[in-house]
């Protein structure tokens, strides 16, 4: 049986070739769970998700925000800031909001191993499949 849930995907534009895999991955699992309302907001990059992520979080009250993107290492520490604080900023907002709020952001050594995880591994179905169940356990503690 499927539900009604409502969830919001705040995805990153950067790496899009990736980002799109996840985004389609995330599509199909939603769509087989739930026929509720999916919403998509796009951002530049992965440092620019969870400042929308809070937004969404306040102003839409969805039942669960799913965050993709993909970071992949360079030749600078770039790729070290962003995930940390990224990674750390999704981290505070899951504990801030009463909801749950999936990471599904790649931080990868290569676009090879990007590729492979968002197309190959279905990372992007894996990641909403999280938000259904988390959005059951949230149910089940109220």
């Amino acid at each position: 049986m499927k539900n009604n849930y409502n969830i919001v995907i705040v995805v990153s534009e950067f790496n899009k070739i990736v980002t799109d895999q996840l985004t389609d991955g995330a599509k199909r699992a939603f769509s087989e769970n739930s026929n509720g309302n999916l919403s998509i907001i796009t951002v530049p990059g992965a440092f620019e998700i969870p400042s929308t992520v809070k937004k969404v979080a306040e102003k839409m009250s969805p039942d669960a925000i799913v965050t993709l993107g993909a970071v992949i290492k360079g030749e600078t520490k770039h790729f070290d800031f962003i995930s940390e604080e990224c990674t750390r900023a999704i981290q505070n907002l899951t504990l801030e909001f009463e909801m749950p709020i999936i990471f599904g952001i790649l931080t990868t050594d290569n676009v090879d191993q990007a590729l492979e995880r968002s197309g190959k591994k279905d990372k992007g179905h894996e990641v909403m499949v999280s938000a259904f169940k988390m959005i059951s356990i949230f149910e089940d503690i109220k």
